[in-house]
C-alpha cells in the first residue's frame, strides 16, 4: 500500500472541497481529445466529431500546416530542448529572432520570452516595484495578474471593474508614491468585455503613471491588424508594458512574453525569477511562434474572418433570446446564472454536436455561471449557424429561452 494513502490529512483536504464541488455543479471534468486542436475535433467516448466552440485557437493556427512545418524544422535544426535557463546556455539565435519580431509587431523596443504568460505576469511586478510604489489592478483581472501583484512589495489597490472614477480616486489618494502602475486585462477572458484603455491612458497621463496591459485574448486577432486592444481602441503605443501569449491565437502551443521599453526588458532579464529559473522555450515552440508572427504580419485576412464570424454568432444568439455578454469580441459569454444549468447545458450541447464548456464559481462570480463560446477563423458560416441552432434547441429544452 502506498504510504500516501495512509495519511488521513490528505483525505480531509480532498473530501471537503470535492463534496462541495460535486453538489453545487462546480466540479470540473476534463474531457479527452483524440484529435488535433481544430474547429472540428474528436473526443474520447464520442462516436462523431464535434464542432469546437471553446478553444483559444482564434486564428486556427494550432494545427495549421505551415505552423506545424515550422515547428518540425526548428526541432530538426535546434533540437528538442535546451536543458538550460536562458542566461547559462539556453539562448539560441531563434529565441532572439522571435523576441525581435514580437517587439516589432507591437511597436516596442524589445521583448522577453517566458514559458507562459502566467510566468510573465508572475515575474513582472516583483521585478519592477518596491515598497515605495503602488499598483492599481482591475478587480476582475486574470488570476495570473492577481498572483503576480501579490508577489511584489508595492502597495496594492483594486479598482471597480472598468470604473474610471474608482481608479482616479485611488490614483489621487496615492500621489506620493515613487512609481504608480495601472494593471488591466485588455480583454477580460470570462466576459469578453474590453478595458477602457483610452480613459486609462488619459488618467495615466494626468497622474504620471505607467500602464500595463495583458493582451492574451487580443494579440493576433483583435483590432484591424491583430495588434490588440490598443489598436481596437485607437491608442496604439500608449501602454508602457504589454504581456501576452503564444499559447492562444499565435499557434496555441506555449510561451508568453513581455514587450516594453528596452530598460524594462533588461531589468526583467536580470531580476525576473520565472525567467531566470525556468528552462528556455523549446525550439519547436519558438519556430511555431516565429511563423505565426510572420503570418499575421503579412496578412490580416484571418483577423477579418474572426470578426465576421463573431458578428454572425452574436446576432444569431441575440435573435434567439439569449443574453450574450461582452463587447464585439470572439469571447461570447452566454449568461445562464445557475451553475447546475450551465453544466447540464454544456452536456446537452455535446449531444447536439457542439463542444462547449460551462463556467461557474470560482472561475466566475457566484450566480453568474455561463457558457463561454469562443469564435475562430476556422469556423465556416454553416458552423456558426449550426451552433446557434444547437443553442436554441438546448435552451428551449432547459427553459432558458422561449
Amino acid at each position: 500500500m502506498s504510504i500516501y494513502c495512509c495519511n488521513g490529512q490528505i483525505t480531509i483536504l480532498y473530501k471537503g472541497d470535492y463534496g462541495a464541488k460535486k453538489s453545487t455543479g462546480t466540479y470540473k471534468v476534463e474531457r479527452v481529445l483524440e484529435s488535433k486542436q481544430s474547429g472540428d475535433i474528436r473526443v474520447v467516448g464520442r462516436d462523431k466529431s464535434l464542432l469546437n466552440f471553446c478553444a483559444n485557437n482564434y486564428l486556427g493556427l494550432s494545427s495549421h500546416p505551415d505552423i506545424v512545418t515550422a515547428g518540425k524544422e526548428a526541432m530538426e535544426e535546434f533540437g528538442a530542448g535546451l536543458s538550460s535557463v536562458r542566461f547559462i546556455c539556453g539562448t539560441q539565435r531563434i529565441h532572439r529572432e522571435l523576441e525581435n519580431k514580437i517587439a516589432k509587431f507591437h511597436g516596442r523596443e524589445d521583448a522577453i520570452l517566458y514559458p507562459s504568460c502566467f510566468d510573465a505576469n508572475a515575474g513582472l511586478f516583483e521585478a519592477l516595484l518596491t515598497p515605495e510604489d503602488a499598483v492599481f489592478s482591475d478587480e476582475l483581472n486574470h488570476a495570473s495578474i492577481i498572483d503576480g501583484t501579490r508577489l511584489c512589495k508595492a502597495e496594492k489597490y483594486r479598482y471597480k471593474h472598468r470604473d474610471m472614477a474608482s481608479l482616479e480616486e485611488l490614483l489621487a489618494a496615492n500621489a506620493n508614491k515613487r512609481v504608480r502602475l495601472i494593471a488591466t486585462d485588455g480583454v477580460f477572458s470570462m466576459d469578453g468585455n474590453v478595458a477602457p484603455l483610452r480613459e486609462i491612458c488619459r488618467l495615466a497621463d494626468i497622474y504620471g503613471c505607467l500602464v500595463f496591459v495583458d493582451e492574451c485574448h487580443a494579440t493576433g486577432f483583435f483590432g484591424e491588424t491583430g495588434r490588440g486592444t490598443e489598436e481596437y481602441l485607437g491608442v496604439l503605443g500608449r501602454c508602457h508594458i504589454i504581456n501576452s501569449t503564444l499559447g492562444k491565437a499565435l499557434g496555441g502551443a506555449a510561451g508568453g512574453y513581455t514587450t516594453a521599453p528596452l530598460e524594462v526588458v533588461e531589468l526583467l532579464r536580470q531580476t525576473s525569477r520565472p525567467y531566470l529559473f525556468s528552462n528556455a522555450l523549446p525550439p519547436a515552440v519558438v519556430g511555431c511562434g516565429i511563423r505565426a508572427i510572420d503570418m499575421i504580419t503579412d496578412s490580416s485576412e484571418l483577423c477579418r474572418k474572426v470578426a465576421s464570424n463573431t458578428a454572425r454568432f452574436r446576432e444569431g444568439m441575440s435573435r434567439c433570446g439569449f443574453v450574450v455578454g461582452g463587447d464585439a469580441h470572439p469571447i461570447c459569454a452566454i449568461m445562464l446564472g445557475d451553475a447546475l444549468i450551465a453544466t447540464k447545458f454544456a452536456d446537452r450541447m455535446l449531444d447536439e454536436g457542439v463542444y462547449v464548456i460551462g463556467f461557474s464559481y470560482p472561475v466566475v462570480p457566484k450566480d453568474k455561471a455561463r457558457i463561454r463560446v469562443q469564435i475562430s477563423a476556422t469556423h465556416s458560416e454553416e458552423d456558426i449557424d449550426f451552433a446557434v441552432n444547437a443553442f436554441y434547441n438546448v435552451g428551449k429544452h432547459l427553459g432558458v429561452v422561449n
